[in-house]
């Protein structure tokens, strides 16, 4: 078995060379890395480990689950948190208090939903575009996300910080470029339709493709395995937590 400061020594050799990727295909297109905010996920990673990872350096994690953050969180104790994964509007007040960002919003009633249970919290949110087609990747059609966007804009008081994809899955690289780069011409032709919302953010990229996203103007790499190595199994990785909120 590995010694506590081995697994410690070797998170913070896997995090230093993600940020050197990330620097190299930054200055490849001549950005800053500064630009480009690296996102951990932690999907069934221990809470000891995230920690481990925070004292390294990391500061942004991402979960897919509501359940399994609302569990982990508390007992990692620090960062910032962002929802990745598919959220079920049954579980929308568990994630405005548990997440600082929600990058998965797919549907006008997920929006009207978070509006209705945030109270007084402010919440930040990315539109998740389904850009592949595929019936595995979730994800508002293209077609529909200039009306899912203005109703975010007109009826509620969520602050659209821009929009996430995913890439195809198994693509080379002129099909991933493709798909980051029509994400980025999607988002550039909203914003001046949505003067009040910042639109900055572009959350592309993950552990095989994020150089290819970084190329067509990422500004968040959602990465885990290049840090934390495979993952365990979600049984094992938290306790279960309390129930949650019913469904409106």
């Amino acid at each position: 078995m590995q010694s506590a400061s081995t697994v410690e020594e070797g998170l913070r050799l896997r995090i230093a060379a993600v940020r050197e990727e990330i620097a190299a295909a930054c200055a490849a297109v001549g950005r800053s890395p500064d630009t480009v905010e690296l996102v951990a996920v932690t999907k069934t990673v221990p809470p000891e480990v995230v920690r481990e990872a925070l004292a390294a350096g990391l500061t942004t994690f991402g979960e897919n689950r509501v359940q399994e953050a609302d569990a982990k969180i508390p007992q990692v104790g620090g960062g910032t948190w962002h929802l990745i994964g598919h959220l079920q509007r049954n579980k929308a007040r568990t994630a405005v208090q548990r997440f600082g960002c929600i990058q998965s919003v797919d549907s006008l009633r997920l929006a009207r939903r978070l509006d209705a249970v945030r109270e007084t919290r402010p919440v930040d949110v990315l539109a998740q575009v389904n850009l592949t087609g595929a019936s595995t990747q979730e994800g508002v059609a293209p077609a529909d996300l200039g009306r899912l966007c203005e109703i975010i804009d007109r009826e509620t008081d969520l602050t659209l910080r821009g929009l996430m994809t995913i890439g195809p899955l198994g693509g080379d690289l002129a099909a991933l470029r493709a798909c980051f780069r029509e994400l980025r011409e999607v988002r550039d032709a909203l914003r001046p339709k949505l003067p009040n919302q910042p639109l900055t953010e572009l959350s592309m990229g993950m552990t095989d493709d994020f150089g290819a996203a970084i190329a067509e103007g990422s500004t968040m790499v959602r990465v885990g395995r290049a840090i934390f190595g495979s993952r365990p199994t979600a049984a094992s990785a938290v306790p279960a937590p309390p129930p949650m909120d019913s469904p409106c």
